[in-house]
């Protein structure tokens, strides 16, 4: 808008937008789960985009754990972005070594998240000394030293005086930090001459001889970490002051804590350690000398004591516990487990916890490779990383029928309570098998639920498993994660009003057990989604069903449509809050609604042959009355018809004057015409 000199007399054009902000549709792609992984933060929702990225945090695939497998489903079936949940119990602990001066301990270095991967790490610490130089006549005063170039050094640097002493054939050596830099004098202040700059470790240099060259030296420190024999990480130039910029436990940050992973864009890899400064207190240290590291004898140093806590793994730590206001934020952090972390993210919109049908079973152990014979006719052959074989951690327990529908159950009340996503469940273990109970143990087990926040499928899934062992070379997984990645695709691919289903699974063989049309016709009418293998067509599912007993409720498009309208809406009009009530609020709402809406109607979302018989918007004088108005409320009732698919096409053949005639037509979307 233009400002102009309103004082002086004549016509001013000013333009004022009267239109609201509209309403877009939101994502619905974006998945939950929860479940057991390799490595990770514990209980922390961490978003990840791609299969290697969840390598890269989550570790790869392991026999105590569905997660890295649910998560490669939803990828290769066209998901592209989803949030995953490690759990562990509380006896989860994570690998360190620790690191000491001659006096005291100082540095603890920790693997950057629980588990038995940690022990596999080795840490070699080197001392480097990068700049160098020697003082120059006058050599040294107590405030600081003249040496020959201060290039390399800075300010809280750490070096290494060293003075040789002629008559006892020895020399001198203490270690100081650099308080200033005087590049133009050359020189290296041990005592600021401003004491507001001073560092806590100002003095002034005594021991030398005044009159004799001093060796002045950086003392720095190289990690070297290596995982199961393999190079994974060098940092370089660590400090051991901490008001230098390469302060060691600053240069390695930990993995972001859980309040900051909400919006974060993660890197491609994490560092595999942390670095700590070791205090029973977690504080800085307060000395006013720093020594040097004691660097090992013997190195690699060898991270131990890492534990991935899986044994003692209970249903509760699947699902976590209610939050109350009144809580710390410590026992906050306690209750949050499992699921809960997902409760803070608003973009989730289907969820799924597929190890609570574990079935663990212990990965192959890899023999290692024979060791290379150099050849002893060449000279100095290169030294090679032998792989040590990794760490096997404990298993966790299989869980009981009661743990399955408890953790089941609390994953509806969540998707129920937030009102912005759908719950995928699986069918449990014993269900999934061909045994003699048939599908009586599925459809039993189904009718455990009653609710249009939830989609059942059957049965599980045969993959060509990664750890794959010359008796078994594909595992049997919960359909949770292809599913979830056919409803990402489905969304992507025409939107979130297309039923899920008829599209080939991808990362798939068979399924676990096969049924035929009868019994698919008896399972789909309980509302079990049937995942079936057709021949020439692939495996497919074959069901858009919720739990629900209510037909307007029946159809998993039809809920993840309208969770998707609401929350759009809620989202979008956050701008009438305290607007005033009045007619001209009202319109823009109306405006608003009605645009949204009809974008929606015209691309497919809602059916009816005209706007008004897909949808309404109705926000005026007749539900808005003045005892409304007074009571500081406004309401905009909405209604709208959603498509529903058709589940059975019939085509008709008959015969007319001699000829075939063959007609298709719809028999209506929860009736078979025969």
């Amino acid at each position: 808008m233009m400002i102009s000199n309103s004082a002086t007399p004549g016509v001013y054009y000013e333009r004022v937008d009267a239109t609201a902000p509209g309403i877009a549709a939101l994502r619905t792609d974006v998945a939950g789960f929860v479940g057991i992984a390799a490595r990770g933060p514990l209980h922390t929702a961490v978003p990840v985009q791609s299969w290697r990225q969840f390598e890269a945090y989550c570790g790869s695939f392991t026999g105590a754990g569905y997660l890295a497998y649910a998560v490669r489903a939803f990828f290769e079936n066209g998901g592209r972005r989803c949030w995953v949940v490690r759990v562990a119990s509380e006896a989860a602990a994570t690998a360190q070594a620790l690191f000491s001066t001659k006096t005291a301990p100082r540095w603890v270095v920790q693997a950057i998240s629980p588990g038995v991967w940690g022990n596999d790490l080795t840490v070699e610490l080197r001392e480097t000394n990068r700049a160098q130089t020697v003082t120059d006549p006058p050599y040294s005063i107590p405030e600081y030293a003249t040496v020959i170039t201060t290039s390399g050094f800075s300010r809280a640097m750490l070096v290494r005086l060293t003075q040789k002493v002629e008559t006892q054939n020895t020399a001198e050596t203490q270690y100081k930090v650099i308080s200033d830099v005087d590049a133009v004098a050359k020189r290296l202040l041990w005592v600021h001459p401003d004491p507001v700059a001073r560092l806590p470790y100002d003095a002034p240099l005594h021991g030398f001889d005044p009159n004799r060259p001093i060796l002045v030296e950086s003392v720095e420190y190289t990690l070297i970490v290596r995982e199961a024999g393999r190079l994974r990480q060098v940092y370089e130039k660590l400090s051991l002051v901490p008001e230098h910029s390469r302060y060691g436990p600053a240069a390695l940050p930990p993995l972001p804590d859980r309040r900051d992973l909400k919006a974060l864009q993660l890197p491609a890899a994490p560092e595999p350690i942390s670095l700590a400064e070791y205090s029973q207190e977690t504080a800085k240290p307060t000395c006013t000398d720093i020594e040097p590291l004691d660097i090992p004898v013997a190195p690699p140093v060898a991270l131990a004591g890492g534990a991935d806590g899986l044994a003692l793994l209970i249903a509760g730590d699947f699902i976590g516990e209610a939050v109350s206001p009144f809580d710390s934020d410590t026992v906050k952090a306690l209750k949050q487990r499992g699921l809960g972390a997902l409760e803070e993210i608003d973009e989730v919109a289907m969820v799924a916890i597929p190890d609570i049908h574990i079935q663990p079973q212990q990965p192959p152990v890899i023999a290692p490779l024979p060791p290379c014979i150099p050849d002893p006719c060449l000279e100095g052959p290169p030294a090679q990383a032998i792989p040590t074989a990794p760490d096997l951690g404990d298993l966790p327990p299989r869980f009981s029928e009661q743990d399955v529908y408890r953790v089941q159950a609390a994953l509806i009340e969540h998707c129920e309570r937030l009102r912005n996503r759908i719950a995928l469940l699986d069918a449990p273990f014993a269900t999934a098998r061909n045994d003699a109970l048939g599908s009586g143990s599925v459809r039993a087990w189904r009718q455990r639920f009653d609710t249009s926040f939830a989609a059942f499928y059957y049965p599980w899934l045969r993959v060509v498993d990664p750890l794959r062992t010359p008796s078994a070379l594909t595992r049997d997984i919960p359909p949770s994660g292809h599913v979830a990645g056919q409803y990402a695709q489905s969304d992507f691919q025409v939107g979130v009003y297309k039923t899920p289903a008829n599209s080939p699974l991808g990362w798939t063989q068979d399924v676990t057990v096969s049924v035929d049309d009868p019994v698919h016709g008896l399972l789909n009418a309980d509302g079990i989604n049937i995942i079936r293998a057709f021949p020439g067509r692939g495996i497919r599912i074959f069901g858009a069903r919720t739990v629900s007993s209510d037909p307007d409720w029946r159809f998993v498009n039809v809920r993840r449509l309208l969770l998707m309208i609401e929350k759009a809406i809620a989202v979008a009009i956050q701008w009438a809050v305290f607007e005033p009530n009045n007619v001209f609020t009202r319109a823009k709402l109306n405006l608003v609604l009605t645009s949204f809406l009809l974008a929606l109607w015209q691309n497919g979302a809602l059916a009816g042959a005209s706007r008004e018989e897909a949808f309404f918007v109705k926000c005026d004088e007749e539900n808005n009355p003045p005892g409304e108005r007074d009571r500081g409320r406004m309401v905009a009732d909405v209604g709208v018809a959603p498509s529903q698919p058709f589940e059975f096409v019939v085509l008709r053949v008959g015969r007319t004057d001699n000829e075939f005639e063959i007609t298709e037509s719809a028999a209506g979307p929860w009736q078979s015409r025969r």
